[in-house]
């Protein structure tokens, strides 16, 4: 079967300011679906803020392998019962990709556990991403780097825990350094935070960009393992796998 992606774009930005609608057309969701299909990923849809849940129900959800998310300026409009549900459907092995000003979701904050603060300057710099994992899959096709001649500079320090891996780091033109690809895992899930992605800038187009975050997504699928009830609290084990001697007896036991 095939995967199932979600796109998650609050669409905001390109309805709102003309220049950003000449980038991203159809917006940034339909530009970043489009590259999917083109790296041979069909079952893809879309979401966005203004609609419904925005646009992630619990049966939108429980039939998405991969979720990707792009918001910036609308962080806090997400409701808190959506972005519960989407914590449970991580820990229940559903992937997350999070790009760029994503960093601040409530949903990766979530996850985090941390500000996911960072530094930032626009400016039109020069950006070189280094691939510095290069056995990850996430790195799959690639060169030693990669450029992207103007972005939105992104500086450390990045609020985040040590990621799990840790697959790019950028140089930009100003001298600021970045850990641009962060891979996590939460429960049965797996999280990667690509960093490239300003709305005024057409990176989502670019060929490269798009080979990542397709690598992505098959990386961040879910992996069948042993099933695990994360939402039911703590589980008593009241039978060993093993026979245990009666150490104490007569002694009562409280849970």
């Amino acid at each position: 079967m095939s995967l199932r992606v979600t796109v998650w774009n609050e669409y905001r930005h390109e309805r709102e300011n003309d220049y950003v609608a000449r980038v991203y057309p159809q917006g940034i969701h339909q530009a970043i679906a489009q590259g999917l299909r083109a790296h041979g990923l069909r079952a893809v849809r879309t979401a966005t803020l203004d609609t419904p849940e925005h646009g992630l129900s619990q049966e939108v959800l429980d039939g998405t392998d991969v979720l990707i998310w792009w918001g910036h300026k609308a962080h806090t409009e997400v409701g808190d019962p959506v972005v519960e549900r989407v914590h449970q459907r991580v820990l229940a092995g559903m992937g997350l990709i999070v790009l760029h000003s994503g960093h601040h979701s409530k949903i990766f904050r979530r996850l985090m556990g941390t500000t996911c603060s960072l530094r930032w300057r626009e400016a039109d710099e020069k950006e070189r991403i280094w691939v510095v994992m290069p056995g990850h899959p996430i790195a799959q096709g690639l060169g030693p780097y990669f450029e992207i001649p103007e972005a939105e500079m992104y500086g450390e320090h990045f609020d985040i825990p040590q990621p799990d891996e840790l697959v790019f780091v950028s140089w930009f033109e100003g001298g600021n350094v970045f850990r641009s690809g962060c891979c996590f895992y939460r429960g049965h899930g797996k999280i990667f935070y690509f960093r490239p992605g300003h709305e005024t800038y057409p990176i989502y187009h670019r060929e490269d960009v798009r080979q990542v975050i397709a690598n992505a997504v098959r990386w961040a699928a879910p992996t069948p393992g042993p099933a695990f009830p994360y939402l039911q609290g703590a589980i008593h084990e009241t039978d060993p796998l093993e026979p245990l001697p009666e150490k104490h007896p007569g002694r009562t036991r409280v849970g």
